[in-house]
């Protein structure tokens, strides 16, 4: 089968996953790239038009071992009429677990077909400067072996003459799933001394959990933790000062900072 148009479909609050998807892209000859931005809180109200093409690539970041639950309910609004789907997992350098697993069913469900996955490792939203977890990911050769995946997939499907008898992917990952971590309401804080009320951080949050009315106001039980705002404040006025969530970030670096390396399954 010929691949024309490639639908990447991504939920990226930090740009990591991104990233990842259009570095995939580039190692697909002489395509048109179509973005699917699932990121914002508009997207979840969003209607979709048919998707055109011929591929689509869809990416979610990994958040204990699971998929964002918001990112799921905005994937469940397009439809894939057995189009040949690629899934890919970000995961912050400890493990995926069962997140390519579920973005699999998640995808049959809405009618996609998968053809390949990969887990690739992005910058943990926990970094911090005294203590960073796989900053700067993916770096160059995350993106390299990107771009080689993405070839790999290319010349798959430009070998297949129709999708009917293509064997099942041997994905890692169990199910039943891993349960969903509660968030238990925690989410970064603002350093009013240092914020200029510029509002970068309501644009940046996929959730619209923060407001600014003469202060920065964040509704906890909207955070998912994706510290995106923590990520795009130009005066470093948000700040994550809850002692679980800086617990689990320090056990993170002192038990996971080891290089892990892209997985892929074609």
């Amino acid at each position: 089968m010929k691949v024309n148009i490639v639908n990447l479909i991504y939920f990226s609050p930090t740009g990591t996953t991104r990233s990842v998807l259009r570095g995939i892209a580039a190692g697909m000859r002489d395509v048109h790239i179509n973005e699917i931005d699932l990121t914002l809180p508009e997207a979840a109200a969003r209607e979709y038009d048919e998707l055109g093409g011929e591929l689509a690539v869809i990416g979610m970041p990994v958040y204990a071992g699971r998929l964002p639950a918001d990112a799921v309910k905005r994937f469940q609004r397009l439809q894939g009429k057995q189009m040949p789907v690629v899934l890919v997992a970000v995961y912050g350098n400890r493990a995926f677990e069962d997140a390519l697993v579920e973005l699999e069913d998640l995808a049959k469900a809405a009618g996609f077909v998968p053809v390949a996955g990969g887990a690739f490792i992005g910058e943990h939203s926990y970094t911090r400067k005294e203590k960073p977890l796989s900053v700067g990911r993916p770096d160059a050769a995350d993106l390299e072996k990107a771009a080689q995946f993405g070839e790999k997939i290319y010349t798959k499907l430009s070998g297949l003459p129709e999708l009917d008898g293509l064997s099942a992917l041997a994905l890692s990952g169990n199910r039943p799933y891993k349960p969903l971590k509660e968030y238990g309401k925690a989410a970064p804080e603002t350093d009013e001394a240092l914020c200029t009320l510029c509002g970068d951080c309501v644009a940046a949050c996929p959730t619209a959990a923060i407001t600014v009315n003469g202060s920065v106001q964040t509704q906890t039980e909207k955070c998912i933790l994706c510290c995106a705002c923590i990520r795009v404040c130009p005066t470093e006025a948000r700040v994550m000062l809850n002692e679980r969530v800086l617990g689990t970030a320090d056990w993170l670096y002192e038990n996971f900072s080891t290089r892990r390396e892209p997985e892929t399954f074609l």
